[in-house]
C-alpha cells in the first residue's frame, strides 16, 4: 500500500461492524455527555461510506446525532486555511449548549442558502473531512478515526466519483483540480499527523467489504485516555 509521507502501515487488521466501530470510539467516554468524533483521511478514502455508517448505527441506538462535513465549512474559503472557522463556528458552540447554526463566510456571498446546522439535544458530532482531525482543534475532539487508504487507489476512486458528479468539470479540468488539490494535501497530512492522534484505523482501500462492515486496527491514540470535554472525570 502506497501511503501519504511519513504515514506509517497500520495493522494487524480485524473485521468490525459499525456498532463495534462505535463502541471503541464511545469506551470511557461520559454517554451523557457530548462527543465529538473526527474522521479523517485522504481524498477518496472512503471517510464519507464510515461516517454515514456511524451516524446509521447511533440513530438506531437512539443517540441523537448529526454529521458536519468540512467541505462545507472550507467552501470557497480555503483548501486546509479553516481550523478557526471549525472551531469558533462549530465546535465550541455544539460544546456550550449542543446546537449549532453557522453560516460560513463564502455562503452568502456566492449565493449559498442555509447554514451548517446541528440540533439542541445532539449527544454525538462527526466531523467528516481532510484534515477534521488536525492538531488545531484537537483539544474540541474526543477520538479521531484514521481513514487508511493507498495514494493510487484513493485517486482512481476520487477522479471517477468527481467526473461523475461534474463537481470540476470535465475530466481534464477534474484531473488538474486533484492535481492541486493533492499539491497542498500532502504536505499538510505530512505536518499535521493527524494518524498519530487516532484512536482507530480504518482500512478504506483493502478490497470490498460485507455492508456495515470494516476492517479496523488500534491508533496510537488507543492505549491514551487524555482528559476530554466530553470525558468524564474518572475515565
Amino acid at each position: 500500500m502506497r501511503l501519504h509521507d511519513g504515514e506509517p502501515p497500520a495493522g494487524p487488521w480485524r473485521r468490525a461492524t459499525a456498532g463495534e466501530v462505535l463502541d471503541v470510539l464511545l469506551a470511557g467516554l461520559d454517554p451523557a455527555g457530548r462527543t465529538v468524533v473526527a474522521v479523517d483521511g485522504r481524498s477518496a478514502a472512503g471517510k464519507t461510506t464510515l461516517t454515514a455508517a456511524l451516524h446509521t448505527e447511533a440513530t438506531r441506538r437512539g443517540v441523537p446525532c448529526a454529521v458536519v462535513h468540512t467541505d462545507d465549512i472550507a467552501w470557497f474559503h480555503a483548501f486546509f486555511d479553516w481550523a478557526d472557522l471549525l472551531a469558533d463556528g462549530v465546535l465550541r458552540p455544539f460544546r456550550a449548549d449542543g446546537a449549532v447554526h453557522f453560516v460560513p463566510p463564502a455562503w452568502r456571498p456566492r449565493g449559498r442558502e442555509g447554514a451548517v446546522e446541528v440540533a439542541a439535544g445532539t449527544r454525538l458530532l462527526l466531523v467528516e473531512g481532510v484534515g477534521a482531525g488536525r492538531r488545531a482543534v484537537s483539544a474540541l475532539l474526543d477520538a479521531v478515526v484514521w481513514v487508511q487508504s493507498d495514494v493510487d487507489v484513493a485517486r482512481v476512486r476520487g477522479l471517477a466519483r468527481d467526473v461523475a458528479s461534474g463537481v470540476n468539470g470535465d475530466a481534464a479540468q477534474t484531473e488538474a483540480f486533484w492535481d492541486e488539490w493533492d499539491r497542498e494535501e500532502v504536505p499538510f497530512q505530512a505536518a499535521e499527523r493527524p494518524w498519530d492522534r487516532a484512536t482507530l484505523v480504518v482500512a478504506g482501500s483493502r478490497g470490498a467489504q460485507a455492508p456495515g462492515t470494516f476492517e479496523v486496527s488500534p491508533g496510537p491514540a488507543a492505549s491514551t485516555a487524555p482528559e476530554r470535554p466530553g470525558r468524564t472525570a474518572s475515565s
